[in-house]
């Protein structure tokens, strides 16, 4: 078992029954997934900028993206529908757990003039989601094998029903939320 996934099962679930007074164990808010994208839009012009972005994306993410592709044509931008224009990932299970720990305790840390992230970033379901402008914060990305720093969106999927509960579980598990 992960150190996270290990912390949730004896520190926050606890925490939470004890704070919203479950009476089930089913109606525990938990992380269902871990969504990690990269928009490359140099990729319509320049296919080699995609190669890296999604190199670098394995890499971070211990797993081989999907590439995103566009969906219409815009002649402003010269793409054309179907032209891949990013890359995706979906962690579930214990890889999931092991990024969000490495997320949590040592890229946003690396983040310059790091405050904490913004408490308000949840749609209103219990999902969150986070921008990053650099890959460099990882530690497992090279700083003089980079050929262009690209920034990414990591959106973490939960099953709380409120922001309040998944704001509370996301607090617990360790993410450092500015006052």
């Amino acid at each position: 078992m992960d150190r996270l996934q290990e912390k949730y099962v004896k520190e926050v679930v606890p925490a939470l029954t004890e704070q919203f007074g479950y009476k089930n164990v089913m109606e525990l808010p938990k992380i269902e997934k871990i969504i990690i994208s990269m928009g490359v839009g140099e990729a319509a012009h320049n296919s080699k900028a995609l190669d890296s972005a999604v190199a670098d994306l394995t890499i971070i993410a211990g797993q081989k993206p999907v590439l995103t592709r566009a969906k219409k044509s815009l002649a402003a931008w010269k793409l054309r529908a179907g032209m891949p224009i990013g890359a995706k990932v979906t962690l579930r299970g214990t890889r999931m757990y092991q990024f969000l720990d490495k997320f949590m305790n040592i890229a946003l840390p690396r983040v310059r003039d790091f405050r904490g992230v913004s408490p308000k970033a949840f749609d209103g379901r219990g999902n969150y989601s986070v921008g990053l402008k650099e890959q460099l914060i990882f530690p497992e990305i090279e700083y003089d094998k980079i050929e262009k720093i690209h920034g990414m969106n990591i959106i973490i999927v939960t099953t709380a029903k409120t922001d309040e509960e998944a704001r509370a579980l996301l607090k617990l598990m360790g993410m450092p939320f500015s006052a």
